[in-house]
């Protein structure tokens, strides 16, 4: 049996007035022949009113893109047609190959060796990146992450990806499920993956910064031109701050780079170091141990060059076991954020659990940063536990002392602890999170900090947007040196 229904225009389709027969047409023959098989017939394909709501509102999202790019977005053909057949999982992943698709094609006009040490913190898998062809290796959760830290996706953008990526890996047609998408939800994230990612103009600093990471590479610089490039430090961000110092630090490790690409950097990273903050340039020395502890000559070297350049002494671990903590984080956080983490995430876990020790004593450049990786993992990927590390995870929460536990309540105030709390799982491993600590902080900030947010109405996802609690959480942070 065939149908006269094609995607041949929308101005065609719209115009129809019996294309919701057609759509009824369609899937009437369509159903016989698969029961005709002895398949199943039942919650095979979306009700034609889900799929009328989405060829509703489907035309303000096209008319969004320019019509160059319309001629290339094949996954968007193939989102729309799966749409109009009913098979809403489908089309939501045809969606996330066109967001991801775009979003690699702009990482590659950027500076890659940049992005990829934004991207990628697990050592041994930055050094097997390298070129355009390389960005198949990253997960989606490190390519979202790395094109935010960067500034190609803003910090609401990266939330609402963050929460499609979600939604594609377990209500899409990628993993086996019954859930059901609408029609609504469907068009809402069409729209917000075109308006976040695919026609979201660079930014002025974003620009500038992949000029200057271009110009560091191909172009000599005296102390006076690099004075004059400095100028423009103060007007960014702190991330951006912390981001380009990344970028600097990896064009001068790299064995790649030229000896002239090292010489500006030696002119730049001293004249953005006041700029950079303390966890920014901690992380280098972390950096530094790692490259000691795997044994990498040549990479250690340079690092302690850049490191002594700065007058960064100071932030070198005060032992390897700072380093291979960080390394056992990666992997346990790489772990997590990967398909089958239920299955492999509890040996990483183990692995890191051996390196804290029963005093949970952590060297202080790491404290945040493990801090911080514990709570990710234990918020858990929204979908559900990882059974068999959770008991891991509440032995090291447990082992945290009262500044350590302050610091997992306020957690929130990072983007990607923030984005992981609109899911309900997180939310409920976050409040245990603040029992734990309630417990064990005794500072009258800590204590009044901790009734906040216990006592907070909204969501906690949105605490991160309310002003007079960030400044509270600033004051706090600043008063414990972090």
């Amino acid at each position: 049996m065939t149908s006269d229904l094609t995607v041949s225009g929308l101005s065609q389709i719209e115009s129809a007035p019996d294309y919701r027969s057609e759509l009824q047409t369609f899937e009437q023959g369509l159903m016989s022949f698969i029961a005709q098989h002895g398949l199943p017939t039942q919650n095979v394909l979306v009700a034609v009113p889900e799929r009328l709501r989405v060829f509703d509102n489907v035309v303000g999202v096209l008319d969004q893109l320019s019509t160059v790019h319309k001629e290339r977005s094949i996954y968007v053909s193939k989102f729309i047609a799966a749409a109009a057949s009913g098979l809403f999982d489908s089309a939501l992943n045809y969606l996330w190959d066109e967001t991801i698709h775009e979003l690699r094609k702009r990482v590659a006009k950027y500076d890659l060796e940049y992005f990829f040490d934004l991207a990628v913190a697990n050592p041994d898998k930055r050094k097997r990146l390298k070129s355009e062809d390389d960005l198949v290796q990253l997960d989606d959760s490190e390519l979202i992450r790395g094109a935010s830290a960067m500034g190609l996706v803003s910090d609401l953008g990266f939330k609402h990806l963050d929460y499609i990526r979600y939604m594609r890996n377990w209500a899409s047609a990628a993993h086996p499920n019954q859930s059901q998408i609408t029609g609504l939800q469907l068009i809402s994230w069409f729209e917000t993956c075109v308006r976040e990612v695919i026609t979201l103009p660079e930014t002025s600093a974003a620009t500038q910064i992949k000029a200057l990471l271009s110009n560091v590479k191909t172009h000599a610089l005296d102390k006076a031109a690099a004075q004059q490039v400095s100028c423009f430090f103060v007007d960014l961000t702190q991330d951006q701050c912390n981001n380009l110092f990344a970028g600097l630090f990896g064009i001068y490790i790299n064995g790649a780079s030229l000896p002239l690409a090292q010489d500006n950097v030696r002119l730049l990273a001293p004249l953005l170091w006041p700029y950079v903050s303390d966890p920014a340039r901690a992380s280098i020395g972390v950096k530094y141990g790692q490259f000691l502890a795997n044994n990498d000559a040549d990479k250690a070297k340079s690092a302690r060059e850049f490191i002594d350049g700065v007058g960064a002494a100071s932030y070198i671990p005060d032992a390897v076991r700072a380093a291979e903590i960080g390394t056992a984080l990666e992997e346990l956080l790489g772990a997590h954020r990967g398909f089958n983490n239920f299955y492999i995430e509890p040996s990483f876990a183990s692995r890191l659990e051996s390196l804290i020790g029963d005093k949970g004593s952590i060297p202080p450049t790491i404290v945040e940063r493990y801090v911080e990786g514990l709570v990710d993992v234990y918020l858990t990927n929204g979908h559900g536990v990882a059974w068999q590390a959770e008991p891991v995870y509440q032995r090291l929460l447990a082992r945290l002392d009262s500044t350590q536990a302050l610091l997992a309540v306020l957690s929130f105030r990072k983007v990607h602890i923030s984005s992981k709390l609109q899911f309900a799982l997180a939310q409920e491993k976050f409040r245990e999170i603040v029992t734990i600590a309630k417990n064990k902080v005794t500072s009258p900030q800590g204590i009044e900090i901790i009734n906040t947010v216990e006592t907070y109405k909204a969501p906690v996802e949105f605490l991160r947007g309310e002003t007079k609690v960030m400044e509270k959480v600033g004051a706090i942070t600043k008063s414990l040196g972090f």
